[in-house]
């Protein structure tokens, strides 16, 4: 039996010992220097090893040889019988031994279980947190697609609401410069006017050249008053298109930085070296929107642009119909009036010669409108099987079934090709209309030049001055604002 606390191989040890006999005379200090290690709660082997040392006692030599086998010393001595019944029994020692190794059982299977319960929940809570934090970067890039999908939305409104600002700058210096461009051919107008009224005697008629004078100012007056009114709401309207611009770039340049912040946070991993304890953070809510109200915020933001550039477009469309109808009513009135004038002076002139001439050319201009006319019978004849293919296509699609009946795209762009056409036609039929008021009004000239064949000197001078002032008159790019 080992010592408890010892090992069996240690060299500072010493020699084995036995429980019942002592041990022979120490040869050595190693023995006497060494103390035995006894584990707490455990007897002292010493405290109930009995003694048995015994000596023998001193014989002379060669007694030893009259001494049988029955006279050596008992196992034990009587003595000592007393103290063998306070020595544990076997089967104390193997219930010990028992509980000793049911106990270590116990705590070995405890403390495996532990173990593996220990492992088990640290791999349950490693994926745990693995999985949330791959989530949390899932949806940091689903965020940064959001933030990039916006950001392009409102960066492409912006550029269209840029050009479409510019645009409008531009519609409002081409007003400026038109409505300042009439202001030569008004005084010219109105100069014509002070000047016919020197004419003498029965010349001094309301003829034709004074209306279409009186017109042509009262026109350009007309056109320079809207131009200005129009140039106004311009103005206005570049107001709100700068306001909703700033809505723009602020919403633009809170994503940029917001994106900047997100693409930093979705690029952040267990190895970042910018990472840290902030502790306390996720009790800190300083939001101010939810997803819908944020993507409403920008929504309604290109919203708002959306309005401001179709107003804007409105407006450039209505500048662009104003400046070229001013351009070819001024052209008109300006023709019209040279006509006249022509008309007035070729009445004094030769009778012959000046009224075959003028003739030449109101034939000529009566050519022209009849081929005008011509060509536009063709156009309106040739806008009617468009009509027809559309309306066909609308009609045909009208027998879809159920659900198929769908006010898809191409129903869009039917419906709005049939408007189109239509709206197409009817200005076509107008234009036609005009024209042949012009050729009417043409030859109701001719008929007129050939009347007026005994128009005076004076009226003729009169009537040649004015035409010298009427030489120059602005073209039409600049009449329509292009310096």
């Amino acid at each position: 039996m080992e010592f408890l606390g010892t090992t069996q191989t240690a060299s500072y040890c010493g020699p084995r010992r036995s429980c019942l006999f002592p041990d022979p005379a120490p040869t050595s200090t190693t023995q006497d220097s060494y103390q035995s290690y006894y584990l707490p709660g455990y007897r002292y082997l010493s405290s109930w090893r009995p003694s048995l040392y015994h000596k023998e006692p001193a014989m002379p030599p060669g007694a030893d040889e009259h001494l049988g086998a029955a006279r050596r010393p008992p196992t034990v001595l009587p003595s000592l019988r007393s103290a063998l019944h306070a020595r544990y029994s076997p089967h104390d020692w193997h219930r010990a031994n028992a509980a000793q190794l049911t106990g270590s059982e116990a705590s070995r299977r405890w403390a495996g279980k532990l173990n593996s319960n220990s492992m088990r929940l640290m791999q349950d809570k490693d994926q745990l947190t693995y999985q949330m934090q791959e989530g949390s970067r899932r949806n940091l890039g689903q965020r940064l697609s959001s933030l990039d999908f916006w950001r392009a939305e409102l960066v492409y409104e912006l550029d269209y609401l840029l050009t479409e600002s510019q645009a409008l700058e531009t519609a409002k210096k081409r007003l400026e410069c038109a409505a300042d461009e009439m202001q030569g051919p008004l005084k010219t107008a109105l100069e014509c006017l002070y000047n016919r009224e020197k004419r003498m005697g029965i010349d001094l008629v309301h003829d034709d050249v004074e209306k279409c004078l009186i017109k042509e100012v009262d026109l350009l007056k007309d056109w320079q008053a809207r131009m200005r009114k129009l140039a106004e709401r311009i103005n206005q309207q570049l107001s709100i298109n700068r306001d909703v611009q700033h809505a723009l770039e602020q919403d633009l340049s809170d994503k940029n930085s917001a994106h900047f912040i997100d693409e930093k946070c979705f690029n952040l991993r267990n190895t970042s070296d910018s990472i840290s304890f902030y502790h306390g953070v996720e009790k800190i809510d300083g939001t101010v929107s939810v997803p819908e109200t944020w993507a409403k915020f920008s929504e309604d933001n290109i919203k708002a642009s959306q309005r401001a550039r179709a107003d804007s477009a409105r407006l450039h469309g209505e500048t662009e119909a104003a400046l070229e109808t001013a351009s070819e009513e001024t052209w008109g009135h300006y023709t019209n009036t040279n006509l006249a004038f022509n008309k007035r002076i070729s009445e004094v002139a030769d009778a012959k010669n000046k009224l075959q001439a003028q003739l030449a050319k109101i034939l000529q201009e009566i050519f022209q409108t009849e081929n005008t006319i011509m060509l536009l019978e063709r156009s309106i004849m040739a806008k009617e099987s468009p009509l027809k293919v559309a309306q066909t296509r609308l009609e045909g699609r009208t027998k879809r079934p159920n659900i198929e009946h769908c006010r898809d795209a191409p129903q869009f762009q039917l419906v709005n090709e049939v408007f189109t056409i239509d709206d197409t036609l009817q200005t076509l039929k107008q234009r036609l209309r005009e024209a042949h008021d012009t050729l009417h009004m043409l030859v109701l000239n001719k008929s007129r030049l050939e009347h007026e064949l005994s128009v005076k000197t004076n009226s003729f001078i009169i009537d040649k001055k004015c035409m010298d002032m009427r030489k120059t008159f602005p073209s039409s790019p600049r009449l329509i604002g292009y310096v």
